[in-house]
């Protein structure tokens, strides 16, 4: 892999290691350009608190942080400081209001929930609601719209069991926006390793069908997934199997 721009650390409380051995593993894998993604901090209205994300709090520690380790090993790799986030518009203009000040380089688009974390479901567990299939859709393609995300992460996401036929219609809504915008689909590699429910085979056939193209992302919530030769090669296999031709970097950001 040249590139990857999925990248977790231990403030999102589910992902494993240090910033620096994310960065070692990057370049051992002979990795050159690395993005971390983190769960974006949300401020929200309430008294509630994240645990699946990191805190603002926790912001000024993730930018000096990974700062300190651009500038060291930026003979080695090139380092990007950035969010994955979902686009929750009610959310939107307190996120902007608290990222004002930082240096965020790029987000991609990881639509985890419906609404505000706090009264939603988990967008990946099993629904047969043509509701929530729409929302979903309605949201990922509002988001991407906004022109804030650089790509739109594990676009297969939702665990949809009802009707396949509704399913195909709206997943080509989301393909064909992806194709029309030169955006790419992502080839999430922590669901292929944790088998997840994507990358969902009937998603790819859907987007190499409407000639979308295809970008590896390692979703490494561990320094090692960055090193998985193997794996990063089932993600390709993948990509060749639906005809989805691969790009090796984000468009613009380079």
């Amino acid at each position: 892999m040249f590139a990857n721009y999925h990248t977790h650390t231990f403030r999102c409380h589910h992902a494993y290691g240090e910033d620096r051995e994310y960065v070692e593993a990057a370049v051992a894998a002979g990795i050159k350009v690395l993005g971390f993604s983190d769960h974006c901090p949300w401020v929200f209205p309430d008294v509630y608190v994240s645990d699946i994300r990191m805190t603002p709090a926790e912001t000024d520690g993730y930018f000096k942080s990974l700062t300190d380790l651009k500038k060291e090993y930026a003979g080695d790799i090139k380092l990007y400081i950035g969010f994955e986030a979902e686009y929750i518009p009610e959310l939107m203009e307190a996120q902007d209001r608290f990222l004002a000040d930082y240096p965020v380089d790029y987000m991609i688009l990881g639509q985890h929930s419906y609404a505000p974390e706090n009264h939603s479901v988990y967008t990946g567990e099993p629904t047969d609601s043509l509701s929530d299939l729409k929302c979903y859709t309605d949201l990922v393609i509002e988001g991407m719209e906004s022109g804030r995300y650089r790509y739109l992460a594990h676009p297969d996401l939702i665990k949809f069991t009802g009707s396949p036929d509704e399913y195909d219609r709206h997943m080509k809504r989301i393909c064909t926006w992806l194709k029309e915008h030169d955006s790419p689909v992502e080839i999430n590699l922590f669901g292929l390793m944790d088998n997840r429910n994507y990358p969902a085979p009937r998603f790819l056939k859907i987007a190499g069908e409407l000639g979308c193209k295809a970008i590896i992302g390692c979703d490494a919530h561990r320094p090692s997934v960055l090193s998985d030769t193997a794996l990063a090669e089932r993600g390709i296999k993948l990509a060749e199997k639906y005809g989805l031709s691969v790009i090796d970097r984000i468009p613009g950001l380079e």
